[in-house]
């Protein structure tokens, strides 16, 4: 069990830090297109960044909740 969380745990963090991933919705990728390269960017940004913080807390909480259920 513990092979595979970190397996899992290793592909979230290779996909997560690949800069090709894209986090932008239809609607952001048309405004992005008419901002250009640097504003594009910029916007990308923000949307991981607003993305990963809610990911983050489910994060901690599953992790907190599967340590104390394994110590029962």
């Amino acid at each position: 069990m513990i092979k595979f969380s970190g397996l899992l745990l290793l592909l979230l963090f290779l996909l997560a830090g690949n800069p090709r991933a894209k986090a932008q919705c239809s609607i952001c990728t048309r405004t992005a297109q008419q901002l250009g390269e640097g504003p594009a960017k910029a916007l990308n940004h923000g949307i991981m960044y607003l993305a990963l913080t809610p990911l983050a807390i489910c994060g901690i909480v599953g992790y907190r909740w599967w340590k104390n259920n394994k110590e029962a």
